[in-house]
């Protein structure tokens, strides 16, 4: 079949005017949000429903043409960009943004695909009720692209990863045939909880939809603190302090280090510092259902006692919900910082808590003698051992050479994560950028039966094919 009766036909099913053919029409779909990557496709596919979704996708199956599913494109490896060949068709989910249910004594919310993360978090709210997965890119990305890519998040520490999240899942397969697997239960032991094989498939296995996610209380308090320490390693002491003190009510710990702190404070005009400069920070959320009076108190004592043991320089308790987000905004905008300053090699992994400290101690060592000078902006979620940890040159106009040197620094990080145990992908995927390294560091029964899934969903491998194998 042409190119042209393809069109006409996914025409047929969604509207001529979903079906997006202009060049320029086609430029936000095509490119990613940190401007690394640029494919090409025969059309941009707008469906309003599940149905549609599947038309369209059985449509594109009968003459072999592969889709590319996009949510709300802020992938950070590539995964929801084509190819360059121009001959797939992008799939993009944005108008399937219905809540279709809110069941509150369930604390369950089923969602479309292209519902917003912020949107479904203020749906809850309004409800009582908290969804905790939050991101950076919470105000633009969607919650089918967040489970395609098992996203992680501040708040992984208490209420665990989207994986964690999620009870069941609407899928349009790559035969065009709709698996409803929309079950609100918390135990449902009946045979292979095939959901999980979507979540984190990076939309390889089929497109979901629709999904159950869970609910929980809306604290009635929350402790929000910046904290100043000496090193990554009193960040991990501090840590098992926390969780010991406060058990479950310990929300997010973020490490900060300078670095990253003071791209920040260059770039984010009204970006301030929140106490006097140290070489590493804790930003340290608590929250309860219980008095917010107490819970300060209980807090301020913890802070007292880390100050005389030297495990905390200086600290500064946020003193309203406003001061909060200020604290949490110098957090989320160090990647919107580093973006200013030009391209940078990026890594998103993930060691054992307990050897945070020795990575970034080997890591910072051996980047330094490979590459004197190169700056290291580190920073991310001590509580489950995810860390970001970026490198570039100090003068911005460098760093587009700089990139070329890619391949060689991948190496080093990513071996020292293998030797320490680690991953090299914590929460962002695979996508693209990481396709090859999957294949140095997965064992080769683990690729095999990777493989043996992607064969067994995808026999035609048209489903975003040259991501993740």
């Amino acid at each position: 079949m042409p190119g042209d009766t393809l069109i006409a036909s996914l025409a047929a099913i969604v509207g001529d005017e979903h079906v997006i053919t202009v060049a320029a029409e086609m430029v936000p779909f095509l490119g990613d949000w940190r401007g690394r990557y640029r494919g090409a496709a025969r059309c941009i596919v707008r469906p309003a429903n599940t149905a549609e979704v599947a038309a369209v996708v059985r449509a594109c199956s009968a003459v072999g043409v592969a889709m590319v599913p996009q949510g709300g494109n802020t992938s950070h490896c590539g995964a929801s960009i084509p190819d360059n060949s121009g001959q797939s068709v992008l799939v993009s989910l944005s108008r399937l943004n219905r809540i279709r249910d809110l069941d509150v004594p369930n604390n369950t919310m089923t969602v479309e695909a292209g519902c917003v993360l912020q949107e479904i978090q203020a749906a809850a709210s309004r409800e009582g009720r908290l969804f905790p997965l939050s991101l950076a890119a919470e105000g633009s990305c969607q919650i089918g692209g967040n489970l395609s890519t098992n996203a992680g998040g501040v708040q992984v520490l208490r209420y665990g990863n989207a994986r964690e999240l999620v009870l069941g899942l609407e899928v349009v397969l790559p035969s065009g045939e709709i698996w409803n697997g929309l079950r609100g239960l918390r135990k449902d032991n009946t045979g292979y909880d095939l959901k999980q094989l979507f979540i984190g498939a990076e939309g390889t296995l089929g497109i979901i939809t629709a999904a159950v996610i869970k609910l929980f209380p809306q604290p009635n308090a929350v402790a929000t603190a910046w904290l100043a320490i000496a090193s990554p390693q009193d960040a991990v002491t501090l840590l098992g302090k926390l969780q010991a003190g406060f058990g479950a009510g310990l929300t997010a710990c973020e490490l900060v280090s300078d670095i990253s702190l003071g791209m920040v404070l260059r770039h984010i005009p009204e970006a301030q510092a929140p106490l006097e400069r140290s070489p590493w920070y804790l930003l340290v959320e608590l929250s309860s259902s219980g008095d917010a009076d107490a819970l300060r108190v209980q807090f301020e004592d913890f802070l007292g006692d880390a100050m005389e043991a030297a495990l905390v320089n200086d600290a500064v308790i946020a003193q309203s919900g406003e001061q909060a987000a200020r604290l949490w905004d110098l957090r989320e905008r160090i990647s919107e910082a580093q973006k200013i300053e030009g391209f940078s090699i990026k890594h998103d992994i993930s060691v054992p808590v307990s050897r945070i400290g020795e990575f970034l101690d080997r890591a910072g060592d051996a980047l330094n003698a490979a590459y004197p000078g190169i700056r290291i902006v580190a920073f991310g979620h001590v509580g489950d051992g995810n860390l970001h940890y970026n490198q570039s040159k100090p003068e911005a106009g460098e760093n587009a050479s700089f990139m070329a040197s890619q391949t060689d620094v991948n190496r080093i990080v990513h071996d020292i994560v293998h030797t320490l145990g680690g991953s090299i992908s914590a929460e962002h995927g695979i996508g693209q950028l990481k396709r090859e390294e999957l294949q140095r560091y997965k064992s080769a029964i683990e690729l095999d039966m990777m493989r043996a899934i992607k064969q067994a969903f995808d026999p035609k491998g048209l489903m975003n094919p040259g991501k993740v194998l």
